[in-house]
């Protein structure tokens, strides 16, 4: 969504240049031109008939209430789009009273990313992040010590990395491990 919010605004913002450019032009033009004039038409903009047409309509005909439903449903898109690509940052436990700190979920995601691919049982890891969860796809072997199975393994060790880090509300962990056959 952040994708999207960073082409259209450049986009809105070029669209009410051009209109304000358009403005600016009918107006120096309708000072200049028009002094001694009157019904003529705009340089670029054919605004004295838009206005004939507009003066002719009300508030009840179809046309308003049509192009007024239509204003309407891409505001509330615009807004819906604005409100979704918002941050998503990870809160941290503040080191003093006046001081925010947080951390995006792509660097937490690295940092058990890095804990679980560190470990011998596991060949490769997948790891996503949000404020409230952590989902790990492990793929590696059983322990051969006769230990934990590899899940809980994987588990144990991002449940202590956790325990490490500052964060300020304990996301919940889910780990889903896939078994590899064959030599290590």
């Amino acid at each position: 969504m952040r994708v999207l919010l960073r082409v259209l605004a450049p986009l809105l913002g070029l669209a009410l240049a051009a209109v304000g450019v358009l403005v600016v032009v009918e107006v120096v033009a309708a000072w200049i031109g028009s002094a001694g004039t009157t019904g003529s038409d705009g340089v670029i903009v054919p605004w004295p008939s838009w206005q004939q047409t507009l003066d002719g309509l009300v508030w009840a005909t179809t046309p308003v209430r049509i192009t007024a439903i239509v204003v309407a449903v891409v505001g509330l898109l615009l807004l819906l789009v604005a409100l979704a690509a918002r941050r998503h940052d990870v809160p941290l436990r503040p080191p003093a009273p006046d001081v925010t700190v947080t951390t995006s979920p792509q660097a937490l995601a690295r940092m058990v990313g890095r804990r679980v691919r560190a470990a011998d049982a596991v060949s490769s890891a997948a790891v996503t992040a949000s404020r409230r969860a952590i989902s790990v796809r492990a793929q590696g072997w059983e322990p051969t010590d006769g230990g934990t199975g590899l899940a809980e393994s994987v588990r144990g060790d991002v449940e202590s990395l956790l325990d490490d880090l500052p964060l300020a509300n304990r996301p919940r962990v889910s780990v889903a491990v896939r078994r590899q056959a064959g030599p290590r």
